[in-house]
């Protein structure tokens, strides 16, 4: 297994590797590189990088521009800022023209702590999401992170890449399938079935392997890619397992927790939970009081498993 790294470190590293593949890349920020980790890229292609400043929306319609000329711009910020700030640049400058633009948007979620709800992303899935033609990946690791950016190089339109702030324990191998639109089952059961995304696959592993102790068995899946949606797998997954739980660090609403409830409505009587932020804002704190205060733990991952079991 490789290293403990922050994805927004692992995401920079990215960059810089595929720079070296694809004269093409081309990285712009808004005045955070050494917090986006896009500092590297700037490092060692300056002539290639461009700070656009505090000015989101500038941004991302210059990365179209960029992706019209035929290059292929990453674009990168908080977020919060990325997804809330240039909604509006995002959806008509990029995405309804199917501009090949990418964004990999840091410090999402609850786990930037201690800048507080006003930086805590917790809709930015949601707000992507109902973009037309908008890929959607949540790296759970380090490892998947790398995969993201060299999987989005490959994608022909705008890609979302949702990065997260804290150092990560690597928990999938360079051999672990990444397939855009494909959920990864990571872990076999047979009682129930945790679909987790993004820093939530570990806390689900975590789960899984208290449950295991108490008897219950629970498979765990790694949801990387949020849209397009593998509704194959969650289908499957209910016929199977008879009783799913989602988790992520998003709200309940327009995030994984929607894109199951859609799929299973109307196709699957398997029983269903939504573990997440339930339609609040974050506050200031430490990422792992905000995931006990907001029922992001282990604990109350299998809490929700032996309700659905019992």
């Amino acid at each position: 297994m490789s290293e403990a790294k922050s994805l927004r470190v692992a995401y920079g590293e990215a960059l810089v590797e595929l720079g070296a593949a694809n004269e093409r890349v081309v990285v712009l920020d808004a005045d955070l590189a050494h917090a986006t980790m896009t500092s590297l890229f700037q490092a060692k292609y300056p002539d290639r990088f461009y700070n656009f400043g505090l000015a989101e929306a500038n941004m991302m319609c210059a990365a179209a521009g960029f992706a019209h000329s035929g290059l292929l711009p990453f674009a990168s910020t908080f977020a919060l800022f990325g997804t809330g700030r240039a909604y509006e640049q995002i959806r008509n400058s990029v995405a309804y023209v199917n501009a090949n633009v990418k964004f990999g948007l840091s410090h999402s979620g609850l786990s930037v702590g201690e800048d507080g709800g006003s930086h805590q992303s917790v809709e930015d899935i949601a707000l992507m999401r109902v973009v037309p033609n908008m890929t959607i990946f949540v790296p759970c690791d380090p490892v998947e992170t790398r995969k993201a950016v060299f999987a989005a190089a490959e994608i022909d339109g705008p890609v979302y890449i949702r990065v997260a702030r804290p150092v990560v324990e690597t928990i999938t191998a360079p051999d672990t399938p990444f397939v855009p639109g494909r959920i990864v089952l990571l872990r076999e059961g047979s009682d129930v079935c945790i679909l987790a995304t993004g820093l939530m696959v570990k806390e689900a592993l975590k789960a899984s392997d208290a449950l295991a102790r108490e008897g219950i068995r629970a498979a765990v899946a790694d949801v990387h890619t949020i849209k397009p949606f593998d509704s194959e797998f969650v289908l499957a997954a209910a016929e199977k397992y008879g009783r799913l739980l989602t988790v992520e660090e998003h709200s309940v609403i327009g995030g994984l927790g929607s894109a199951v409830a859609e799929t299973l409505a109307g196709a699957s009587a398997a029983k269903f939970r939504r573990l997440g932020i339930r339609d609040k804002f974050g506050y200031s704190g430490k990422p792992a009081d905000l995931f006990e205060a907001f029922g992001l733990t282990p604990g109350h991952i299998a809490s929700e498993c032996k309700a659905l079991v019992g």
